[in-house]
């Protein structure tokens, strides 16, 4: 056998060499990918199983709130008016308040009349005795 050859016989066992370990490489990559694709398949269906149990809660959620919606309408309306009586009372003390002053200074003038009255009638009672 010349240098030629037996450089020959190298280059063949190493690209020999080179074929099994990239042949191994794609069997162990092939059963990688298909473990993946088995993985992948298991997740969408548990991914699709929660988003049907999400859609059913966001349901019963949503039927429990327009079931509450009402009271809650209601609540806000008491609240509306009890600051619309509030308002009222506010106003009507303060009318009431005005008219009793008013009135205060006539029946305050009223009351010393009547006072001034009597002590006229008790002096003229007294002088006649």
């Amino acid at each position: 056998m010349t240098p030629g050859q037996i450089a020959l016989i190298i280059i063949a066992v190493a690209v020999l060499l080179l074929v099994l370990f990239i042949g191994l490489f794609l069997v162990r990559l092939t059963r990688t990918l298909g473990v993946i694709t088995r993985d992948v398949d298991i997740i969408a269906r548990e991914a699709n199983d929660i988003m049907a149990n999400a859609n059913t809660l966001l349901n019963d959620v949503n039927g429990k709130v327009a079931t509450i919606d009402p009271a809650f309408q209601a609540v806000a309306d008491l609240g509306t008016s009890v600051s619309e009586l509030n308002a009222a009372t506010h106003d009507l003390t303060g009318k009431v308040k005005k008219t009793a002053s008013s009135r205060g200074a006539s029946v305050a003038s009223a009351v010393t009349a009547v006072n001034g009255f009597r002590k006229a009638r008790k002096s003229q009672t007294s002088s006649r005795k």
